[in-house]
């Protein structure tokens, strides 16, 4: 069976969108898929909107370019607002649930929210919220294992901050845990 996953991650810049959606590339290159990755985002380097497609296929990518999506990870009210109609029914939007005021109403559609952001902020590091976000998603779509996305980070991440891989992998799995929680509870 030919698996395909087509995803939106979106933001404010400096969010770590542009960085979610290409460690899940790289981790996708290193589990043997077939991959793209497509940044999008303004003129500002920080609060300005970004957003990027990850494409991750067992099978050739035909086109980089779509306009509806199998999930979105959306980090910000703005982006909420512009991509939530995106996601094709049956679809995952994961959002985070901080950030977002007015969550799509959308019924055909898995809708979750997750508290990365207070999560990153428990943790001391706001930096890793992406990450969070990121091992959330992978909880419900298992389209890369933990461990090439580990690997992967090592490419994405400058040398510098190699330091923080470990605090990288705890995120994953806390975004995981916080996926099961909320399944218990739902």
């Amino acid at each position: 069976m030919k698996q395909l996953e087509e995803l939106v991650v979106a933001g404010f810049g400096g969010q770590g969108v542009l960085s979610l959606g290409m460690t899940l590339a790289y981790a996708g290159m290193i589990d043997g898929k077939a991959i793209s990755w497509m940044p999008s985002y303004g003129p500002e380097m920080r609060g300005g909107t970004a957003n990027c497609i990850t494409i991750l296929s067992d099978t050739r990518i035909s086109s980089p370019i779509i306009s509806k999506f199998d999930s979105a990870i959306i980090l910000n009210q703005p982006s909420m607002d512009k991509f939530a109609e995106r996601v094709k029914p049956g679809g995952l939007l994961l959002y985070e649930s901080g950030n977002i005021f007015k969550p799509s109403t959308r019924t055909d559609i898995q809708l979750m929210g997750i508290p990365a952001t207070t999560e990153a902020t428990r943790l001391k590091n706001s930096k890793i919220m992406n990450m969070i976000m990121l091992g959330a998603y992978l909880q419900l779509r298992p389209v890369v294992k933990t461990e090439a996305v580990v690997e992967a980070l090592k490419e994405v991440l400058p040398e510098k901050y190699h330091h923080l891989l470990e605090l990288n992998r705890e995120a994953l799995e806390l975004g995981k845990k916080l996926i099961q929680e909320l399944e218990l509870v739902g």
